[in-house]
């Protein structure tokens, strides 16, 4: 009986990780997109790039095509201490350029801090708009975005997706896992009223709100870092599941390697610095957006909740069998399990990969080896440094 009650006790936080995905998983249903505002607000659309020259005229040219007058909507490209022709590729395709140029105050953070201010200063636009270099958007973009600020919202993030997810089968378990965690959960958030929280790219604040919050994010995931803050502000993230801007995601094992440490350290290291102070700042305030902001950090990896269910399940099956009895934890595991698998399915079923999502999926257990096996031997990076993934076609 002690070791039952010790195996329940130990289930508990896999039990709660996988009941929140699970409500959220409920909560995914389609909706429908507010209706279209007439085009009234002024944007700055903001590109932060470091040696881009390869791609920055596509991506400039695919935002100078967007769905909005263009008298009200300006093309920003940070030229951020690069090396390569980038700022001359951007301003041929038609964009602002701004070049900055700092060997101390390094990465993406810094360029979006120095692209607000600028864009503040030059009182052109209502709202800033922030596309990654390597990023394709849907033309409704900056509808979608406009829809919700005419409402009341001071901050939004559209759908980020993978523009490329046919590329191999890391970039399709790539384009069901930003399924899961991007669309999944950010319409569950939604429905429930909280910050969907922020993704990096596809972002949008206005002025306003940038005044109130300046962007003092400089940390290798400096998009959860200002999302958390604008929550402590009072202000969530709405949600604008109808628009698109699809990232170009690493095919390679070595290049995503680089890509995945950064998203997973950078992740758990604002888990222990925010996690438990969020939480317990959300219950005394009784503040839902904080206290979903909590719990969104303190879930770990989706690798880490299956290898928990897994590990509870078999220590259950294990106990079973010892003492020729079914116990509570069995019934623990059971439902960690069910709740897991209907989650990833949705997720499948959002990204619509179909069969090749599903032969993707079959590689799963190999793919959170290595993530585990990267976490565990992840070194240190420098906080804020630009360390750019090599894109596809190019070497990483």
């Amino acid at each position: 009986m002690l070791l039952e009650l010790l195996l329940v006790l130990l289930a508990l936080p896999v039990l709660v990780a996988s009941g929140y995905l699970l409500l959220l998983t409920l909560l995914s249903g389609n909706k429908e997109a507010p209706p279209r505002v007439a085009p009234r607000l002024k944007f700055d659309i903001i590109i932060p790039a470091h040696n881009e020259e390869a791609g920055i005229a596509r991506t400039v040219a695919n935002l100078s095509r967007v769905d909005w007058p263009v008298e009200l909507r300006r093309v920003m490209v940070v030229a951020d201490n690069c090396s390569d022709a980038t700022a001359d590729r951007a301003r041929e395709a038609g964009a602002t350029v701004l070049v900055r140029h700092n060997k101390e105050l390094r990465g993406k953070g810094y360029a979006l801090q120095y692209a607000f201010e600028q864009s503040l200063k030059d009182g052109f636009a209502d709202a800033v708009v922030v596309v990654d270099a390597d990023t394709e958007v849907t033309d409704n973009l900056l509808h979608a975005f406009a829809a919700r600020l005419e409402a009341g919202a001071q901050a939004v993030q559209a759908h980020y997706g993978v523009l490329n997810p046919h590329a191999s089968w890391r970039t399709k378990l790539m384009a069901i896992s930003m399924a899961l965690f991007h669309k999944v959960r950010s319409l569950g958030r939604e429905r429930l009223g909280v910050s969907c929280g922020l993704r990096g790219n596809g972002m949008c604040f206005t002025h306003a709100i940038i005044r109130q919050v300046p962007h003092e994010a400089f940390s290798i995931v400096e998009d959860l870092e200002y999302g958390i803050r604008l929550g402590q502000a009072g202000q969530r993230v709405h949600y604008a599941w109808e628009a698109e801007a699809l990232g170009e995601m690493v095919s390679s094992e070595k290049a995503a390697r680089s890509q995945r440490r950064r998203w997973e350290g950078g992740r758990m290291a604002m888990m222990r610095k925010f996690g438990a102070p969020l939480l317990a700042e959300g219950l005394r305030k009784g503040d839902k957006v904080l206290v979903d902001l909590a719990m969104d950090l303190l879930v770990p990896p989706l690798s880490w909740v299956v290898l928990g269910s897994g590990a509870v399940a078999v220590g259950s099956a294990v106990l079973a069998w010892w003492r020729g009895a079914v116990g509570p934890s069995a019934f623990v595991a059971a439902a960690s399990v069910l709740a897991l698998v209907l989650y990833v399915m949705r997720g499948w079923w959002i990204s619509g990969m179909g069969l090749a999502g599903l032969g993707a999926l079959a590689r799963a257990p190999f793919y959170v080896a290595w993530k585990l096996w990267l976490m565990v031997s992840r070194p240190e990076e420098k906080k804020g440094e630009w360390v750019r993934t090599a894109r596809e076609g190019q070497k990483p």
